[in-house]
């Protein structure tokens, strides 16, 4: 095991295009998954331990601001995995710039939308308009050294011992299911004024975290 891990940490990675893609969107998954855990319990303790609150506008447990951050951090650090600290750093600054132009962007765009806004949160030291903190930039950049050292080496053992055609079956099926949910309550129920996922949840009894 260790002999394996040194040799992730020293030794390059080389894929064929479609297994490559196939890793990606198993990251992309388990990211995306990671995300809506991590804010279920956060919001839970953000509101006073009183309830639970559904994160994310799908049917399934994702956040997609994770899985495009976890593509982004893998991109940039993955080089530069033998270097704990570099991972870090890189990490924390590139998600504070995700943040903060996501956050940015909806909020202009969207007339005053927010996903999030820190303005309202618990441990908002740093605060830049609600858009980022420094609590959560470095609970990402902890999370990014999950990322590189626990889930894409986890990912390349899957891609490697695998057989090649049901690792991609799954990977990408998989990613298939949440994009298909991502798309349809993102687009397609806007467009064709069908039911999204919130809206389902809120009548069904699932609490929603307001911004104002």
């Amino acid at each position: 095991m260790k002999k394996k891990y040194k040799e992730y940490l020293t030794k390059d990675h080389s894929f064929d295009k479609m297994t490559m893609l196939g890793i990606l969107c198993l990251i992309t998954v388990i990211a995306g998954i990671f995300g809506f855990v991590y804010e279920f319990i956060f919001y839970y303790f953000n509101g006073g331990m009183k309830e639970f609150f559904w994160r994310g506008g799908n049917f399934l447990p994702w956040i997609n601001i994770y899985a495009i951050g976890s593509i982004i951090i893998y991109f940039l650090s993955y080089r530069h995995r033998q270097s704990v600290w570099k991972v870090f750093l890189i990490s924390v600054i590139s998600s504070g710039i995700v943040e903060l132009i996501g956050g940015l962007g909806l909020y202009v765009i969207g007339d005053g939308f927010r996903c999030w806004d820190y303005n309202t949160e618990i441990l908002n030291f740093g605060n830049i308009g609600g858009f980022v903190c420094l609590r959560s930039v470095l609970f990402f950049g902890v999370s990014s050294l999950l990322l590189i050292y626990g889930i894409v080496p986890l990912c390349f053992s899957l891609a490697k011992k695998m057989n090649k055609k049901a690792f991609l079956a799954i990977s990408i099926t998989l990613c298939a299911i949440i994009l298909i949910d991502e798309f349809y309550n993102l687009l397609f129920a806007r467009l064709f004024n069908l039911p999204r996922a919130s809206d389902i949840y809120k009548k069904i009894g699932f609490h929603y975290v307001d911004f104002k």
